[in-house]
């Protein structure tokens, strides 16, 4: 579905833009993810809206048919200088893709009385797509800033923004959806 509005109580939620998620090859630059993500958190700040800053500092520790490297170096988890984090950003270090499994965030959300989140960040069909679900499935109304997220596989985010996210809610690159909220508060 196109993007339509967003409802007063929006949040942005940003998803493992840190050093050593950036350190990853990824199908777009990194570069211009992080450009679209600190337009957007500061458009959010400038409107005095929640900004959620999501970094992962470990994985789930179930067994995987992929290896995967559990050893970090000590600045791993450190957000992006790019994002310009303020004290007023709320935080969320994770532990599973999604960022609600056993976080705060929900409850955050709800006593902001938060109705609709945005969502961008790395991994698209990991990160994003997990976080995206379960807004969805909390009944929050979602939508996906396409031009600040990206993956590592280039089929892996393209099935997610075709097929995933439509089913989740809404999609928009970055500058539609400041554009709303710069018109919906003017």
């Amino acid at each position: 579905m196109a993007l339509t509005t967003l409802d007063p109580n929006t949040a942005l939620i940003l998803i493992d833009l840190q050093k050593g998620i950036l350190s990853y090859p990824t199908v777009h630059p990194v570069a211009d993810v992080l450009r679209h993500a600190r337009e957007l958190a500061d458009a959010f700040r400038r409107h005095g809206l929640p900004v959620v800053l999501v970094n992962v500092d470990a994985g789930a520790p179930g067994r995987t048919e992929q290896s995967r490297n559990r050893s970090f170096s000590a600045d791993w988890a450190e957000l992006a200088t790019e994002l310009n984090a303020q004290p007023s950003d709320h935080r969320v270090t994770k532990r599973t893709w999604g960022a609600f499994s056993h976080t705060d965030l929900n409850g955050y959300l709800q006593q902001a009385g938060v109705t609709q989140v945005v969502i961008a960040g790395i991994s698209t069909s990991a990160g994003v797509e997990s976080t995206a679900r379960h807004a969805h499935e909390n009944g929050y109304n979602v939508t996906l800033a396409v031009d600040a997220m990206t993956d590592t596989n280039a089929d892996a985010h393209i099935n997610s923004i075709s097929r995933i996210f439509p089913r989740l809610g809404e999609t928009g690159a970055s500058g539609e959806i400041i554009s709303l909220l710069d018109g919906s508060r003017s």
